[in-house]
């Protein structure tokens, strides 16, 4: 599907966070602009700190793919633990933000086990300053988390970004 939305799962099928259904609109995503959501991801264990996200994006060239280096936190970049980036965001003890809050998504560590869903949702993507290399374009995103060496999940993104 070429410069459309797709994901998929790339983890074993052992893995115990499987995203079931996402949705993403519009597409391409408009920067900045409006997004709408949806989404659905089961978990089969709590989800305890440390939880080590690795991030791969790739920018289509042409035919070519080249992967982006991680600068200032965007692009190809290893979170070694995202529990404490989140409380970093969200100070523990404070509520989840919306729309999380309404349909009872956690946004802390750790992250009991079982199904968690997000209905049709907005969100505001704001005119942030991107660096050029992360405009205009179709993207591929791996997204793998392991907590002690153990893979938790992998996601699989295509989508293509259009800023004003």
């Amino acid at each position: 599907q070429v410069g459309g939305f797709a994901w998929e799962n790339c983890g074993d099928r052992r893995d115990p966070v499987v995203l079931q259904s996402l949705s993403v609109a519009p597409d391409p995503i408009s920067i900045p602009g409006s997004l709408r959501i949806s989404a659905a991801v089961s978990s089969s264990k709590t989800i305890a700190s440390p939880v080590k996200v690795v991030l791969v994006v790739e920018k289509a060239l042409g035919d070519l793919w080249i992967q982006l280096p991680c600068i200032d936190q965007l692009g190809s970049c290893t979170y070694d633990d995202i529990c404490t980036i989140l409380d970093n965001l969200i100070p523990p003890g404070t509520t989840c933000p919306e729309p999380l809050l309404t349909y009872g998504i956690p946004c802390h560590c750790p992250f009991k086990a079982g199904s968690y869903s997000l209905p049709d949702s907005d969100f505001l993507l704001p005119d942030v300053e991107l660096p050029a290399w992360m405009t205009n374009g179709k993207y591929r995103v791996r997204v793998a988390a392991s907590s002690r060496g153990q893979e938790l999940g992998c996601i699989k993104l295509a989508f293509s970004l259009q800023s004003q």
